[in-house]
């Protein structure tokens, strides 16, 4: 096999990262069309398009987002070369790329990224934000995985698919001292006060149905979304939380609070969402499978 042109890779580098290939080719005091016959030779070479065109903007392709990852990593190792000489650098790092959706519990997140978190080698990037915005930068390929409580509406040019990865049990959790003694399920959540997630989640659907069975009437002291502020008002110890007991694990683990009750039928699903991808990111695969 031919060897890697490391010109042609600079030149691809260059443009990918400024995004705009009369830029990249004025930076570099080359002719555009040289350029592009630079970047069309290393996707001869590699036997992939690397951009993309749509209207005036050069878009990275899957294969292009690889190559730029890696010629990252060569032009990194390249300075790194010179500052390990000069000043014993640190190794190369590999990356995975993680977004969750802003309400997802942090504790689920620590659980499902420890197989790597603690790794030297590895580079990890974290986002947070909405659904539909982590799944835009999915397709874009600027993320390996998105992580999330809820499966979005999947149209036919969806390129991702969900992985069902953790399925958690949900409780009444807070103070002991608010319980009362002996109660049974139906006193509690017709007589304490309840800090429940909004009705757009799948435990509150879920807890709403449990309490119609039970003939219940909930006190709802509060509806709450994310599962960091739930966490938060459980610990004011003013009501009992609806929540997984993992989001709570630590002040469980102390005392601080307790499992007041079981919830039966009710779980929160976790699920993986990776793109549909002919390279995979080992260390996804990795993760995906500690978390089975």
């Amino acid at each position: 096999m031919r060897a890697l042109n490391y010109n042609h890779l600079f030149y691809f580098w260059s443009v990918a990262r400024d995004g705009n290939l009369t830029r990249a080719a004025e930076a570099l005091a080359v002719s555009q069309s040289a350029l592009s016959v630079q970047i069309r030779k290393l996707e001869a070479h590699l036997g992939h398009e690397l951009f993309e065109r749509r209207g005036r903007t050069l878009v990275l392709t899957e294969a292009g987002r690889i190559a730029l990852d890696y010629a990252d990593a060569v032009f990194a190792a390249g300075e790194e070369l010179s500052a390990t000489l000069r000043e014993h650098g640190a190794a190369q790092r590999r990356r995975v790329r993680v977004g969750a959706i802003a309400t997802l519990s942090r504790n689920f997140q620590i659980d499902f990224l420890e197989p790597i978190a603690s790794d030297p080698q590895v580079e990890l990037r974290l986002v947070s934000a909405t659904l539909r915005e982590l799944l835009e930068q999915l397709e874009a390929h600027h993320l390996d995985v998105v992580l999330t409580n809820q499966i979005p509406a999947r149209d036919t040019d969806a390129t991702w698919v969900p992985f069902l990865i953790a399925e958690q049990p949900v409780s009444l959790v807070g103070g002991a001292d608010l319980v009362p003694a002996g109660a049974t399920l139906r006193d509690l959540l017709d007589t304490v006060p309840l800090i429940l997630p909004t009705r757009e989640s799948g435990i509150r659907a879920g807890f709403d149905a449990l309490a119609v069975r039970l003939g219940a009437e909930p006190k709802v002291l509060a509806e709450v979304d994310d599962m960091a502020m739930l966490r938060l008002l459980a610990r004011k110890r003013t009501g009992i939380a609806v929540v997984p007991p993992i989001v709570v694990k630590d002040e469980l683990a102390t005392g601080e609070l307790a499992e007041v009750a079981s919830l039966p039928g009710l779980h929160e699903t976790f699920y993986a969402i990776t793109p549909e991808r002919r390279f995979p990111n080992p260390l996804l695969a990795r993760l995906l499978s500690a978390a089975a």
